[in-house]
């Protein structure tokens, strides 16, 4: 069995790297979003859009980078409240004081590294073919603790920020949360701070957050690069969510892939993979746009429709098939 586990674990960590199989990934994942609402897919990329490019804001890059260990924090805090019917400043202030459980550690390690990974093909698609682009549960422990320092930071930054709401109620403290969601100077504040902790954890002076050149600069994207990045969010949401049911349930890659395909798999899993995907659709946006972020669909899972749920639920069954036929 654990062979098998192995065996299979190292296709995905394999499939991972490919940017042939991410470009696959992408075509598929976007013609599901529009077979998901009854239409016909449009061709993937135009002939113009093969060799477009596109100027981006390097401010809001640099930005981006750095908030996937809120949006970790945020998609895992949720599953965790669901879990435990716990408030989210209760489970904060475990973190802040390192008093977390190893399966509490697990998940949110997890969300992660999707978070992480969700980013990568946006800044450049050749950063997907690195070695430390692999999948989770092969990651060294200093990579797994780099992780788990900008969790344990971000819920520092959180909780700090939720002090008016930490005797209310769970909705209240979820509407708190939304509104954070929604700013984009908080998205500046802590994706600072979380800059800075990881220079700080690593013995290091933090330089400056943004430099006055990159302040005003501007990037040159391949707007081919970006449509994939934009439609690879389901792959990596559902290889760490596998990652994660694999590691805690022990059982095979493919066995979990053949329940999320033909529907058998339990409901609690089913949400906690659509949790992944929320988290790593969030991870993208402030990329493409950090407008992005103040939209009303950019909120806590909590607040999401059955519809909105379902969307993302048709992208990480379109990925356990895809994946499915490479194992």
């Amino acid at each position: 069995m654990s062979l098998k586990i192995n065996q299979e674990r190292n296709i995905i960590d394999s499939l991972l790297r490919s940017e042939d199989f991410a470009l696959e990934m992408a075509q598929t994942l976007d013609a599901a979003y529009y077979i998901g609402l009854n239409e016909t897919p449009p061709p993937f990329l135009s002939k113009s859009e093969e060799t477009a490019s596109v100027q981006m804001s390097q401010k809001e890059e640099k930005i981006a980078i750095n908030l996937a260990g809120f949006y970790a924090l945020e998609c895992g805090l949720g599953a965790l409240c669901s879990q435990t019917h716990q408030k989210p400043t209760d489970l904060l202030q475990i973190l802040v004081e390192k008093k977390a459980a190893s399966a509490t550690m697990l998940l949110l390690n997890r969300f992660a590294n999707a978070t992480w990974k969700a980013g990568q093909p946006f800044r450049d698609l050749d950063r997907i073919k690195r070695p430390i682009f692999k999948a989770a549960s092969l990651l060294p422990k200093d990579e797994v603790q780099k992780d788990y320092d900008q969790i344990v930071a971000a819920a520092g930054k959180l909780l700090a920020s939720m002090q008016e709401v930490r005797g209310s109620s769970l909705e209240d403290q979820m509407k708190k949360i939304r509104s954070l969601l929604q700013d984009e100077s908080f998205a500046f504040d802590i994706a600072s701070f979380l800059d800075s902790t990881y220079y700080t954890a690593q013995k290091q002076i933090p330089p400056p957050f943004l430099s006055p050149e990159e302040e005003k600069a501007t990037i040159t994207k391949s707007v081919k690069g970006q449509k994939i990045a934009t439609n690879l969010a389901g792959f990596y949401a559902l290889e760490c969510g596998l990652d994660y049911l694999q590691t805690t349930q022990h059982k095979l890659p493919s066995e979990i892939l053949k329940s999320i395909k033909d529907g058998t798999v339990s409901q609690a899993d089913k949400q906690l993979l659509c949790r992944f995907a929320n988290a790593t659709w969030k991870a993208g946006q402030p990329f493409r746009s950090l407008k992005r972020i103040t939209r009303d669909t950019f909120t806590p899972f909590y607040f999401l429709t059955e519809a909105d749920i379902e969307k993302d639920w048709v992208q990480v069954k379109a990925v356990a098939g895809l994946v499915l036929d490479k194992l």
